[in-house]
């Protein structure tokens, strides 16, 4: 794979690499939000979001449409939004093989516990 491609896709996770800016992306892959939308959706303040918004633009990952005083924020393309999507999938999979390793391991400690206690 071409060094030029691991840059871009490093780039892509830098900008994606802070909880407020995924969170924007998420809302965002549900449809075109104002500033103020999404602030409320998220809870920050429309400087807070103002700045993560600026690096995701940076990044190309939003696109911007103004309406009178209202800027309106969209993903760049909705194939951001499979990729978030698919990130959510492999979190929820290894959690539960994580949930299930503690669960062997609970049982093990109570059995271990019996066996002492005998």
């Amino acid at each position: 794979m071409p060094d030029s491609m691991r840059q871009f896709k490093a780039g892509i996770f830098q900008a994606l690499g802070h909880p407020t800016r995924v969170a924007i992306a998420e809302y965002l892959s549900y449809g075109e939000m104002s500033v103020g939308q999404l602030c409320e959706k998220i809870g920050i303040e429309q400087a807070n979001a103002s700045q993560h918004l600026a690096v995701l633009r940076n990044k190309h990952l939003v696109e911007t449409r103004k309406e009178g005083n209202q800027i309106f924020y969209r993903l760049g393309d909705p194939i951001l939004g499979e990729v978030l999507a698919k990130m959510r999938e492999y979190f929820f999979a290894h959690m539960a093989e994580a949930m299930e390793t503690l669960r062997l391991e609970k049982q093990q400690a109570k059995k271990a516990e019996q066996e002492v206690g005998r």
